[in-house]
Order: structure tokens, then C-alpha cells, then sequence
């Protein structure tokens, strides 16, 4: 951290790619409320590509979990909380000796005087609820992340993500039932993940009678992948980082829910691009098993809202043809 002589906002998000998209609404509002503040981000590291992509702080402090918050500037004129309301991470903001602390309270620490943790709550509304309460305002929909440069939305192919935590992952031979489906309409599918989860997806792209190439899991940069959702005409997974940046980019996304339900952590139901599937029974999002409820979304229905999603593509891509061709009628006459 470069030493800096204006007012400093220090904001703790030391979580994954979803729990960065999931508090972009808090940081735009903190961008806005503080237009003049140096706002500083301890996030991990490699989040850096769509932090950047946002616009919405001035510096990433590279911060891989709490706890590991190292702070050698002087002290920040506030620092915000939007990691969580535990100890850990009221200690690590308190510890860079900020002249004002935003955060929900903890009985451990009774002169932190946050409004109370709020349960069954979105995870977006929940931050956006912090910062109304100490007099920044928030709009919890706003959500969008404009497209990478790089991104070609060709909408020609679909994104297959598999992975996800043990409680999230639905079987891989469904995955690779709708991934064949697609496969067989014409569609190229390409199966993400991270460098751990190729062999799951190796098994996905097998089993769906897919050519290696589809399988690019552990081989895309952050902003690769960024791109390839953006590009996509629809991306198909769990409750996941890449099931929110689907929502963030607009991309069509059918999105296979459970434990959690989607009302608490998926796209806003105004967000018409997204079908969250649920079988309406939550469960241990901790579970070292696969939910139960998840496990009762069949292919089936998955294929079926694919389909949908699918149609709704094309029916776009026909009016973009049908506006190009009178634009290019009208410039003729």
C-alpha cells in the first residue's frame, strides 16, 4: 500500500468471484458517497482483472483471506466491513486504526455500534443495508459490469461450469446429459472451471461425446473467462462466481440452486436473462454432500429451460437482424 496524503477508504471483501460481484452495488455506492477518497479493496489478488473491470475502488490491496490483512500505510479515515460481522474481521479492520469503522455489530466488540446482522437476507440487499444505515445510499440492483473489450458476444456457443462447492455440485453425468443435448442442436459447449476441477470437467465433455477442445477448465485467465460469459449465449451451472457473472453481464443462465435458495443468494428476480431452478427446500450449504433438494433437479428440466433460454436468443438475434436491415434500407433511401 503506496502512501497517499487524501482521505482513505479501506473496505474488506477478502471472499471469491461471486462474493466480490455480490457487494458491487455496495462499492458503487461507496464510490459515489466518497468521490474524493482514495477507496482501497483487500480482496485476493486475482480477483484484480474484474475489479478493475468495475471501476469501482482505485486500488486493490492483495488480501487472499481474513486474517491475512497486512496493513503498512497510515490509518485509513474509515474502513467498511463488507466481508462479515465476525470477530476476525472487525480485528483485522481495527487494527489499521481507522477514524471511522462501518461494520455490523459483534457483542465482542461493544463500542463497534453497526445495526444487528440481518438473517434470510440477500446477500447484495444485505451490504447495500449497511452503508443505508450509516447514511450512504445503495441500490442493491445495480449489478451490471459492462462487457471485457476482448469479449466477441458471438452468442454461438454455451458455457457449461460444473463445479462448485460440495454442498452445490450437481452430479456430472446430468451435466453431461444437457451438455450433450446442446452438443447435438449445434451448439459449441465449452466446459470452465478451475485447475482442480478439469478432471470434473474432462468427465462432463467425455461422457457428452465432446471434443477435448470444449474442455478449457484450469486453462482460462480470470479475464479470459470473464470474456467467454460475456460472449456466451447462455451458461449453464450452480450457485457459483460464474453463475453471478452470467448476471452481471446480462447472459442468459439457467442456474441449478440448492441449499440456499435463490431469493438469498442469486440473480434479482427483475433480471427476466436468468431462470433459477429450486426445488424449494433449503438445506446445509456446509454439507461435505450434495444437497438433497439439488439433487431432485432432473436433466430434463434443465434441458427444458435451456431451451428456453435458447429460443429467447434467437429470437433476439433475429430482431438485431431485422433493425439492421431496415437501418440499412432507410440509409439507401
Amino acid at each position: 500500500m503506496s502512501g497517499h496524503t487524501k482521505a482513505v477508504t479501506l473496505i474488506l471483501r477478502a471472499r471469491g468471484l461471486g462474493g466480490l460481484l455480490t457487494a458491487l452495488p455496495a462499492l458503487r455506492a461507496i464510490r459515489a458517497a466518497r468521490p474524493h477518497h482514495h477507496l482501497v479493496l483487500a480482496a485476493p489478488g486475482w480477483l484484480r482483472p474484474i475489479v478493475e473491470l468495475s471501476g469501482c475502488v482505485d486500488e486493490l490491496h492483495a488480501t487472499p483471506l481474513v486474517g491475512d490483512l497486512r496493513w503498512n500505510a497510515p490509518a485509513p479515515t474509515s474502513a467498511v466491513n463488507l466481508h462479515d460481522a465476525g470477530p476476525a474481521s472487525i480485528t483485522d479492520l481495527l487494527d489499521t486504526e481507522p477514524a471511522q469503522l462501518i461494520s455490523y455489530r459483534h457483542p465482542d466488540f461493544p463500542r463497534v455500534r453497526g445495526p444487528v446482522w440481518p438473517t434470510r437476507v440477500h446477500e447484495t440487499a444485505r451490504w447495500c443495508r449497511l452503508l443505508e444505515s450509516a447514511g450512504i445510499p445503495a441500490d442493491p440492483t445495480d449489478l451490471a459490469l459492462a462487457a471485457p473489450a476482448r469479449s466477441l458476444a458471438t452468442r454461438t456457443h454455451v458455457v457449461i461450469h460444473p463445479g462448485a462447492a460440495p454442498a452445490r455440485v450437481w452430479p456430472a453425468e446430468r451435466f453431461a446429459l444437457v451438455a450433450a443435448h446442446l452438443h447435438g442442436a449445434g451448439y459449441r459447449v465449452l466446459v470452465t472451471g478451475t485447475a482442480a476441477e478439469a478432471p470434473l470437467a474432462r468427465y462432463v465433455a467425455e461422457h457428452a461425446g465432446l471434443p477435448e477442445s470444449c474442455v478449457v477448465a484450469g486453462e482460462l485467465t480470470l479475464g479470459q473467462l470473464a470474456a467467454t460469459v460475456a460472449g456466451a449465449a447462455l451458461v449453464i451451472g450452480g450457485d457459483t462466481g460464474v453463475g453471478h457473472l452470467a448476471t452481471a453481464f446480462g447472459t442468459r443462465s439457467v442456474l441449478i440452486f440448492g441449499p440456499t435458495p435463490p431469493h438469498l443468494s442469486g440473480p434479482p428476480p427483475e433480471r427476466m436473462a436468468h431462470i433459477a431452478l429450486w426445488s424449494g427446500r433449503a438445506g446445509d450449504p456446509h454439507s461435505p454432500d450434495p444437497d438433497p433438494g439439488l439433487l431432485s433437479i432432473t436433466a430434463i428440466e434443465v434441458i427444458d429451460a435451456a431451451e428456453r433460454q435458447l429460443r429467447g436468443v434467437r429470437r433476439e438475434a433475429a430482431y438485431a437482424g431485422a433493425v439492421t436491415e431496415t437501418i440499412g434500407v432507410s440509409e439507401l433511401g
